[in-house]
């Protein structure tokens, strides 16, 4: 099976099948990253280009790790070292991409709905890498992925997520996904980090960690994000962490076995303390391996359609 569209630009426009197809796949792309080989000919003769307007270490490595590892060639762009720093826009910027022989070009950018604007502009196809505060279709997949190697299934478990919410497109993502594959979704933060109508998700909303955490069989802690925020969200980061940052004691409310996962960066001693972040339960580590058997299943398919 390939991927039904040219793009992956969301995991709301998706369904439970092709979700499903790329965690299998990824199970295969994870056996040839652990085997030592490291080199595949799936992508051979592809070519794959990261373009990024923010910042990243995990997404945009991922991404091009992925691409070498299966053969494709892989450059990438940042918004500093191109044009775009003399003015020219995202779609000037992405036909100039398309039209030297590109057949992938991943993106991440500030604005909300930027890959959808570029995907109907381009011949490649278009992953959305990031984009403003609307999703991270490809972490909510590893997500998912990390979750079901390790509790055997996604349908039926119970999991928290806990801290910025408002400005979390990783939050987006997970709880459109963990919904679709029959997770229920349980939300705790600031009230002033909660979006309005959350609830219409289907998502349950909490005032308090405990709550949410309550008998949790994954936890996920959000990064919080001070670079996408206004001042007086909250009193200080040391309130924040108070109330809403996992530590043991918040942990052991959780079911015994409860798995903890972070998207990264982590800013330890807020949403985390090293003591959980560093514990057996922690799968932070995993989650970025993972992310690049991910991305990889993700490639392999986009570019099996284009076959």
């Amino acid at each position: 099976m390939s991927l039904k569209k040219k793009d992956l630009l969301g995991i709301k426009d998706m369904d439970a099948e092709e979700i499903g197809e790329i965690l299998e796949t990824a199970k295969s792309m994870k056996k040839l990253l652990l085997a030592g080989t490291k080199r595949t000919p799936h992508l051979q003769g592809k070519t794959v280009v990261t373009l990024f307007y923010e910042n990243s270490t995990r997404t945009r490595l991922s991404f091009e790790l992925a691409s070498k590892y299966m053969g494709a060639n892989a450059a990438n762009i940042t918004a500093s070292g191109s044009s775009v720093a003399k003015g020219e826009t995202l779609i000037d910027t992405g036909r100039t991409i398309d039209v030297m022989g590109t057949d992938v070009l991943v993106i991440r950018h500030p604005l909300s709905g930027a890959p959808h604007l570029l995907a109907q502009h381009v011949r490649a196809s278009v992953v959305n890498a990031g984009d403003g505060m609307d999703e991270h279709p490809t972490q909510a997949l590893l997500d998912l992925f990390t979750m079901r190697e390790k509790k055997g299934r996604i349908e039926g478990l119970r999991v928290a997520i806990v801290g910025d919410v408002l400005h979390s497109r990783v939050a987006r993502s997970n709880i459109w996904a963990l919904q679709k594959l029959g997770a229920s979704v349980c939300l705790a933060g600031p009230t002033t980090m909660m979006p309005r109508e959350i609830e219409r998700t289907g998502a349950a909303v909490f005032e308090t960690a405990h709550e949410a955490v309550a008998g949790a069989d994954v936890v996920m802690a959000l990064r919080l994000q001070l670079e996408r925020q206004k001042s007086g969200l909250f009193p200080s980061i040391r309130e924040y962490s108070r109330f809403f940052g996992v530590d043991t004691g918040r942990l052991r409310l959780a079911k015994p076995d409860v798995l903890l996962m972070h998207p990264g960066p982590v800013n330890r001693g807020v949403e985390l303390t090293s003591a959980v972040a560093d514990a057996d339960f922690s799968a932070i580590d995993e989650q970025v391996t993972n992310g690049v058997a991910v991305r990889m299943a993700i490639l392999y398919l986009l570019a099996r359609r284009e076959n």
